[in-house]
């Protein structure tokens, strides 16, 4: 038998490599027992605290840990043979480079969970819909920022130059920021409308000659239903280069009447018509109290009368109009108040 585990086998004996392979063994083990230790114990410890960041703590550093206790243990048992200087060199990169790759895993683990526990949450609550899509697309990057970052680390811990890889990833992000470049501006004219919110769906908006209802708010692009009833689809960077009218933020509608009475009206008559304006105004409870009625003009075929009034923003504009328009004509026709239209007097002077 000692015969046996003297044996040599790659510049190390029998006996050398199976102790190697116990203590890589042994890591494994005590990884998996500490790995048991988070989950039975130290998690039933933490769900009795208030805060759940001990929770996701616990819950992100388990499965790092005993990758890292591998790790070592791969380390300690090859480490103690006899190698070659370059058999050793060789290791000792794959080594930073596993270190490396697992400290990047727990950071993109923790950064997971926290999003996933506190932002999340919060963006569900929100009436928008952008927050939704914007938060994964931001949480996908934050990750391959990380992980690029954690690459290059571990590769330049190793020896490697990364340099040129550097570089080369400059170039190559120039590129595709060049052929993205109207996908990143909508992108960032989504994020203006999250974070500026001109409107929210269900607003009723004008911008470059479009009059309707947003329907749906995207990431690229939001949809707009016309009052024509036809679907609009816009680029979200139109909403950060032209100036955006909020229709529903109004807190009221103007209505401006310009009416023009016959000339053969008398002072008294304009007085009464402008009486009857303001009485008209006031019976109506779709009106704001707040008015303005006068005589402005002497056309070229009427007396004119400015009426401004204001409809109530819960009232149906529509229907308000019509009852004002009615009313208008009923009670000018009742006391006689004559509408002028465009009339012309010829005169036909004979030649002597």
């Amino acid at each position: 038998m000692k015969e046996f585990f003297a044996k040599e086998f790659y510049h190390n004996t029998v006996l050398d490599w199976g102790i190697s392979f116990l203590i890589i063994l042994g890591a494994i083990v005590v990884g998996k027992i500490l790995y048991w230790f988070f989950s039975k114990i130290v998690k039933k410890l933490t769900e009795k605290t208030k805060t759940k960041i001990d929770d996701i703590i616990i819950d992100m550093i388990e499965e790092p840990i005993v990758l890292a206790l591998t790790i070592f243990g791969l380390w300690y048992g090859l480490h103690r043979l006899n190698f070659t200087p370059e058999w050793y060199d060789w290791m000792g990169k794959v080594y930073h480079i596993l270190l490396t790759i697992n400290v990047t895993w727990l950071i993109a683990r923790m950064l997971d969970a926290i999003i996933a526990e506190y932002i999340v949450p919060m963006t569900e609550k929100t009436e928008s819909d952008l927050d939704d899509q914007i938060i994964p697309i931001v949480q996908k990057g934050l990750r391959s920022a990380i992980w690029i970052l954690g690459i290059i680390v571990a590769l330049n811990n190793a020896g490697y130059d990364v340099g040129a890889l550097i570089a080369g990833l400059g170039i190559g992000g120039l590129a595709l920021a060049m052929a993205a470049k109207d996908s990143v501006s909508n992108i960032f004219g989504g994020i203006m409308i999250f974070t500026d919110k001109p409107f929210k769906v269900g607003d009723r908006i004008k911008i470059n000659g479009f009059d309707g209802t947003i329907t749906e708010v995207g990431i690229r692009t939001s949809r707009m239903r016309t009052l024509e009833g036809r679907l609009v689809t816009i680029p979200n960077s139109q909403f950060t280069g032209d100036m955006v009218e909020n229709v529903t933020e109004e807190p009221n509608r103007k209505v401006k009447l310009n009416l023009g009475l016959t000339y053969d009206m008398t002072a008294e008559q304009m007085e009464k018509a402008i009486e009857t304006l303001k009485e008209i105004a006031a019976n109506n409870t779709a009106i704001e109290t707040d008015i303005a009625v006068g005589f402005t003009s002497f056309g070229d075929f009427s007396l004119g009368i400015l009426f401004i009034y204001y409809i109530k923003k819960e009232s149906d504009i529509l229907n308000t109009k019509t009852n004002m328009n009615l009313a208008i004509l009923r009670e000018f026709n009742k006391h006689g108040l004559d509408m002028a239209f465009p009339t012309q007097t010829i005169y036909n002077i004979a030649q002597k």
